[in-house]
């Protein structure tokens, strides 16, 4: 086979094209340097990348994702192996799935596999643009389900809505440093973005309903002690007309007594 022939397969390949030729995400960043060298270097070499991420296409990753990932993470114990998750997030960058098939990945599939819906949104926080961002990532923060999540300090609960707001809040997520976005304030001065609505409801009006409530909560106190005042007030005067009609008798009683 002439030299001109050779094929190399998957993150070789990926890594080698940093220059222009290699398709840039669309946030305009390349995907072969999303990630730090030396967790790139990690994966690559990693047992699980060898041995289960070689020549997947979109379709495998949900086989990967749901027959390997039982928590979320970047790099653990005193050798920082890397975790399937971050492995897979790896093979997406090479991947570059399109939006219609992350679309799946977030909503469909989602539903159901819920660390796919972990990953997808990784992912898609490396790749697209802040508005996008926020736009198709916020939803998720109704997501109650719990995850799994492995570290250097061992395993913790968290969920998937506090997965999600780290993502859009947080500098570095699962041994990945994750691109500056401007505020969403920022954003919506702009005029990019919509006020964001809460699960609540209007967050002003709740406010407002609360210093309804503990206004009236103090003018209940006040009224109920001026009541108690005036109640106390009143037994004390009678008490004093019974003790004056008591003394008339007694001296009366005395005077016969003589």
């Amino acid at each position: 086979m002439a030299k001109e022939d050779t094929i190399q397969a998957d993150a070789r390949r990926f890594l080698d094209e940093r220059g222009s030729s290699a398709s840039l995400a669309p946030n305009g960043l390349n995907p072969a340097t999303i990630m730090e060298k030396a967790v790139k270097d990690r994966i690559v070499d990693s047992y699980f990348y060898k041995e289960q991420c070689f020549a997947l296409n979109e379709a495998d990753i949900i086989d990967r994702v749901v027959e390997h990932v039982s928590y979320i993470g970047g790099t653990q114990g005193g050798s920082q192996k890397p975790s399937p998750f971050l492995c897979l997030a790896f093979k997406l960058l090479e991947l570059s799935p399109s939006d219609a098939i992350l679309e799946e990945y977030l909503s469909y599939g989602g539903e159901h596999f819920k660390y796919l819906r972990a990953l997808a949104c990784f992912y898609f926080r490396l790749t697209r643009r802040a508005e996008d961002v926020y736009k198709r990532l916020e939803p998720f923060l109704a997501d109650r389900r719990k995850l799994r999540r492995k570290g250097r300090a061992g395993t913790k609960l968290t969920f998937v809505d506090e997965f999600v707001d780290e993502l859009l809040t947080a500098d570095r997520v699962c041994a990945t440093s994750l691109w500056k976005m401007p505020k969403r304030e920022i954003l919506e001065d702009l005029e990019v973005l919509e006020p964001r609505e809460s699960a609540l409801g209007d967050l002003e009006e709740l406010l407002e309903e609360d210093d309804d409530d503990a206004a009236a909560e103090g003018q209940g106190e006040k009224n109920g002690g001026e009541d108690r005042g005036s109640e106390d007030g009143e037994v004390s005067h009678q008490d004093e007309m019974d003790v004056d009609s008591e003394e008339p008798s007694r001296s009366r009683s005395r005077s016969k007594s003589r």
